[in-house]
């Protein structure tokens, strides 16, 4: 039986991360970054896909309670038994050349027997490694990885069922220590690292960090672990941000909707630099400005929608037919095929993210404004082709609104660089010329008259959540008729449960797969957005707040939530669900929130 998606923690170094259970048990981890193999692939398999599980003896079920430490990502679970209680406390140490997981286990009260049970799986549970003992250590070996595993105090460790186990005794007061060191095999092994030390500069350095958020007002500890939460998510050598940790975690249990999501996407990039640049994360958002800028450089008839954590372009997609899948949802994929789609928007997203660094402020770049002539030089000769749009659709392209809006989009911040920025020189006339047709055409076929709506692409009558966002790209004023109908009409048709589908997959859906999804929660974030926008802030803040009553027990959102059955559905954590969180937090209560 698979444990509900929401079940899990994150724990991780900034470079990778790793999903622990409320039973103890480590069942997701790909080293040595977020895109690799995982070791432990137990999510999306079972037991023997590999995991690492650490409880008292004999406890099958989950903890009796667990926590992150304040303002961190240390993890801390607890049990209670008969014989008394233990803490096992998790860990991923900001690395210095190796990743490491570290496992400390605390006796609380009594004696416990406590189990320690490690699956090593490398190749997303394929390869089992070969195992041997060195220098009180295991040693798993499976061609390109290598992984040390000891024990502080060391105690005795036996090999059966191609496992590493471990039994011991803590009483109160005692701790006992794992450490699991990754490295490439044809490397030495890394220095060692002193687990207690690792806690106490993980604790000092996490809660520093935290520290520095600017934001005050209702529900900060949802905005701070949302935060948090990104930061986990960010590749740190390059800046770039994934949009999950996992791989094929399903939209639909048992369904087919399942994709790789261990990737950076630029339709996240304007969403993300604002969250990052208001609540005064000024470091991160320059380093997720220049990821931007790197990634996208190139002819601009190549910009692809998403990329690798440093900016890769080839991420192709294939099936794992050994795992069975997270609640028996086939098939698993790993690499994303809608990396070749065309999506109009991405150009949009990225003029606005680089407008508004511009106007934060942020340390310019020399090739940043050619890098946009470019990208508008393009644009400008293929705006009309029909594409796969925001939700990378597998049921052909078409005129999405959305797309065009964004299109809009790019052409007005072009235009708006060139009156506000004297210095820069561009095609002034030809991006007003440009920027007027979209908008002109736009309402004429993106939008419903008799319904008072936009649709989801020309000649629908298909909604679409994206349509949300047309005033908060400033494509109309929330005012204008056009976007209340529009918000209305989206709430009535898309909503499931008081919250919002991305769009309906009833009938010939439009993205061209079957089954079914969940409610969207970026969506219901916009919608709450929406709402505060056209002037209904009781609303927008009354949604806001059973949003934030979604998380998890530790404050973890995934992509999707299915109402009726109380779930998580989808890859986990997404960081587009956490992004939404900050930015509806900074636009209902930004001014009593501002610190």
């Amino acid at each position: 039986m698979h444990p509900r998606i929401e079940n899990y923690a994150l724990i991780g170094d900034e470079q990778t991360a790793a999903l622990v259970g409320t039973d103890g048990s480590v069942d997701w981890l790909c080293l040595p970054r977020f895109d690799s193999g995982a070791c432990f692939a137990r999510l999306l398999g079972d037991e023997e896909n590999g995991h690492w599980r650490i409880a008292p003896k004999g406890v099958q079920g989950p903890c009796t309670r667990r926590a992150y430490r304040p303002d961190t990502l240390v993890l801390d679970t607890e049990w209670e038994t008969d014989e008394g209680a233990i803490r096992v406390t998790d860990l991923m140490p900001q690395r210095d050349r190796a990743p490491d997981v570290v496992r400390i286990v605390q006796g609380l009260r009594g004696r416990v027997t406590v189990r320690s049970t490690l699956r090593l799986r490398f190749d997303y549970g394929w390869v089992v490694p070969w195992m041997r003992r060195s220098d009180g250590h295991r040693v798993a070996i499976g061609g390109p990885d290598a992984v040390w595993f000891r024990s502080v105090p060391e105690v005795p460790t036996w090999g059966e069922d191609f496992g590493t186990h471990s039994q011991f005794t803590v009483a109160e007061g005692e701790s006992v220590a794992f450490v699991m060191t990754w490295h490439p095999s044809h490397q030495s092994r890394p220095p060692l690292v002193d687990p207690w030390e690792a806690l106490r500069v993980s604790v000092e350095d996490w809660q520093a960090w935290a520290a520095r958020c600017r934001y005050d007002g209702p529900h900060r500890d949802a905005v701070v672990r949302s935060l948090i939460t990104l930061k986990a998510l960010t590749y740190v050598p390059t800046g770039g941000i994934v949009a999950a940790l996992t791989t094929s975690l399903p939209e639909e249990p048992g369904g087919v909707r399942n994709w790789d999501y261990r990737y950076c996407w630029l339709r996240d990039s304007t969403l993300t630099l604002g969250a990052l640049l208001a609540a005064g994360y000024q470091d991160e958002a320059e380093a997720w400005r220049n990821w931007l800028l790197r990634a996208v450089a190139g002819d601009p008839a190549d910009l692809q929608i998403m990329y690798g954590l440093a900016g890769e372009r080839r991420l192709p997609e294939c099936e794992l037919p050994w795992l069975s899948g997270f609640a028996d949802s086939r098939p698993v994929r790993i690499g994303n095929g809608a990396v070749d789609q065309l999506q109009l928007d991405v150009y949009g997203e990225v003029m606005d993210s680089l407008s508004l660094a511009r106007t934060a402020g942020m340390s310019p770049r020399p090739h940043m404004w050619s890098l946009q002539c470019a990208l508008m030089k393009w644009l400008c000769e293929n705006w009309r082709q029909p594409d796969e749009g925001l939700w990378e659709v597998r049921g052909g392209r078409r005129q999405f609104v959305h797309s065009k809006v964004m299109v809009w989009v790019a052409a007005d911040r072009a235009v708006r660089a060139l009156e506000e920025y004297p210095g820069l020189r561009g095609d002034l006339e030809g991006w007003r010329a440009m920027r007027d047709e979209v908008h002109r055409e736009v309402c004429e076929k993106g939008y419903d008259p008799v319904r008072r709506t936009f649709t989801q692409y020309y000649g629908s009558r298909e909604l679409d959540a994206s349509l949300l966002l047309i005033p908060r790209v400033g494509f109309l004023p929330p005012d204008d008729p056009r976007v209340v109908g529009t918000v209305d009409a989206v709430r009535e048709e898309l909503g499931h449960g008081g919250l919002l589908r991305r769009y309906s997959t009833d009938g010939a859906a439009v993205d061209g797969l079957p089954g079914d999804e969940g409610t969207f929660l970026a969506c219901s974030f916009w919608l709450a957005d929406a709402l505060h926008m056209t002037g209904r802030t009781n609303e927008a803040r009354a949604l806001f707040d059973r949003l934030v009553g979604l998380a998890n027990d530790v404050g973890l959102l995934a992509e999707e939530y299915d109402p009726t059955a109380g779930r998580h559905l989808g890859n986990f954590p997404q960081a587009f669900s956490h992004i939404g969180l900050v930015n509806t937090a900074l636009a209902l209560f930004g001014d009593e929130g501002a610190g």
